[in-house]
């Protein structure tokens, strides 16, 4: 079993307390998000967890805590764009603290377990294509000692974040536009020993040497555990996915990044309110069970090939 941690939350950032504590307890129970009455219990025992992958923009809370991973199998994916307040009004900042903070962790857990991504890519007056050029190099310098891969993606229109894309007049790039900028940034990377691929992208940039990402990846989690796993595609993710299956552990409506092109928050209100309510002791991310949940174990195993 491949634990995400998690595509809903940033649970390094927010939640890393309640993390540890649930693997010291063996479990933690995670709501289903569309039907919020339905609890399953998710077994952390490493006898069953292969490997966990980690979501974030900002690792720091955990990094000091890592000795506490010893028993499991894992890397980050790690975000880290170039965008102002105006676009991630919470994330700190990216030279004092995100950039030095992606470094620290490279040098403690090796550069092959941390993921660049830098993603999604929108436009605006601000954020233009020479923009993005002109700050994906500045990063990858900074960057190129300390990962082996960058994921890259487009923005995606959700209608959540209708509202934020109008008052910040953000455009979609075309499909010219994102070819000018693979091929830019493909080059970028190359002149610094950087992969480059594409998560959930619809297009195909095979000939410009970028292929499809795997961020939940068999072939990373096989050479970083050593050994092989029988792992299916996720189909729950879209079809442009090339995740293998995983069980996450987040919860929507709980990032305090408030990133505006974000699709795991809708309601800024929901979002503090379940902040609030945060108990890092409770097996539950946010709340707490009611007697209307129904709680089940949900059935897991180890898919390593013995």
């Amino acid at each position: 079993m491949i634990i995400s941690a998690s595509r809903r939350t940033d649970i390094p950032a927010y939640y890393s307390e309640w993390f540890f504590n649930c693997l010291k307890e063996g479990y933690a129970l995670v709501r289903n998000p569309m039907n919020l009455h339905q609890i399953s219990k998710v077994n952390l025992s490493s006898d069953v967890v292969d490997a966990i992958v980690f979501w974030t923009k900002n690792p720091t809370p955990m990094i000091d805590k890592l000795e506490e991973l010893k028993n499991y199998k894992y890397y980050f994916q790690f975000t880290l764009n170039s965008y102002g307040k105006d676009i991630e009004p919470n994330v700190p900042s990216k030279n004092e603290v995100i950039i030095p903070s992606f470094i620290n962790l490279s040098k403690k857990i090796g550069k092959e377990k941390v993921v660049w991504r830098y993603d999604p890519i929108l436009l605006n007056k601000k954020y233009t294509m020479d923009y993005h050029v002109k700050y994906f190099e500045l990063l990858a310098s900074k960057l190129s000692k300390y990962t082996e891969k960058c994921t890259i993606s487009f923005i995606d229109y959700y209608k959540k974040i209708d509202k934020n894309i109008k008052l910040l007049n953000i455009v979609i790039p075309t499909l010219e536009q994102q070819i000018e900028l693979i091929q830019r940034f493909s080059q970028i990377a190359k002149n610094y020993g950087i992969i480059i691929d594409t998560c959930a992208e619809n297009s195909n940039f095979d000939n410009y040497n970028v292929k499809h990402a795997h961020c939940i990846d068999k072939d990373r989690i096989e050479k970083i555990c050593g050994y092989s796993l029988k792992l299916n595609k996720d189909k729950n993710q879209r079809e442009s996915c090339g995740c293998v299956e995983s069980i996450d552990i987040g919860m929507y409506n709980t990032c305090k990044h408030e990133c505006i092109y974000c699709y795991a928050n809708y309601s800024k209100n929901i979002v503090n309110n379940n902040y609030n309510i945060y108990n890092p002791l409770s097996p539950l991310l946010c709340g707490k069970i009611t007697e209307s949940d129904v709680i089940k174990e949900r059935e897991v195993k180890s898919n390593r090939i013995i």
